[in-house]
């Protein structure tokens, strides 16, 4: 049966319609594998300018020194121990009224001296606890045995409870070396003392000193929380390791 020109024209017409179709498929299909591919390569990589919606931007990785402080004892050769005096403080009680029966003159007597205390309370909510200090041997660094000496502890309240996020303070002098300024660390940061230990490395080895060096707890805005607590050092490596505990009082 020959074709008519409106047979031929379908066919034409239909011939057109499946390459648009054919075409079209292939777009979609090329569409869907660019998708694919960069979903994928999001996926792998979040920050990518690709990314309409890339995540926040993670902050710096804080840098947090260590804990220990050592102390060196390599002296400059010009150099002169310097030594403060700290003034004491000295009660002078107020006098005392004096009822009498009668209107009579009298004259009030200066006291010819000033008493002073021979054991005044401190007046600060921590003291050294009871047994401080106490000398061991180096028990947290057996590596370094007799080559090492320090310094720690730990704070308590008055429940016995661990107090972290306190500043302790280490000044004076070993072996002609001034501590200026003192050294500082914080409650925490020592763990094997306990869950409020710090610590101080001292010296490479033992050294002997009497009331050379001091403690001081602080609050974090560098208010005093004790007394300035002396404390002797020595030569043997059986007492290498000094163990200061404070503890609230009030």
């Amino acid at each position: 049966m020959a074709s008519t020109p409106a047979n031929s024209l379908r066919i034409q017409v239909y011939r057109n319609t499946a390459r648009v179709l054919n075409c079209l498929t292939i777009l979609i299909l090329m569409g869907a594998t660019i998708s694919v591919g960069v979903f994928f390569l999001i996926y792998l990589n979040p920050y990518l300018p690709l990314n309409p919606f890339p995540p926040p931007t993670l902050p710096a990785t804080a840098f947090i020194p260590s804990p220990t402080a050592t102390v060196h004892l390599d002296l400059p050769p010009t150099w002169t121990p310097t030594f403060t005096l700290l003034p004491t403080d000295t009660h002078t009680p107020e006098p005392t009224a004096t009822d009498f029966p009668t209107a009579t003159l009298f004259t009030l007597l200066t006291p010819s001296h000033t008493p002073t205390s021979t054991n005044p309370p401190s007046g600060y909510i921590y003291e050294i606890q009871t047994g401080s200090p106490y000398y061991i041997n180096n028990l947290y660094y057996p590596e370094k045995g007799c080559s090492w000496m320090g310094v720690g502890g730990q704070v308590v309240d008055m429940s016995g409870a661990p107090v972290t996020g306190l500043i302790i303070r280490l000044g004076g002098e070993l072996t002609g070396l001034q501590l200026n300024p003192p050294l500082l660390s914080l409650t925490g940061v020592a763990p094997n003392y306990g869950q409020s230990g710090y610590e101080f490395t001292l010296a490479d080895k033992p050294v002997a000193s009497s009331s050379s060096l001091w403690l001081q707890l602080l609050d974090q805005a560098g208010i005093a929380l004790s007394k300035q607590f002396s404390f002797d050092t020595f030569a043997e490596c059986e007492k290498n390791l000094i163990i200061i505990n404070f503890k609230q009082v009030r």
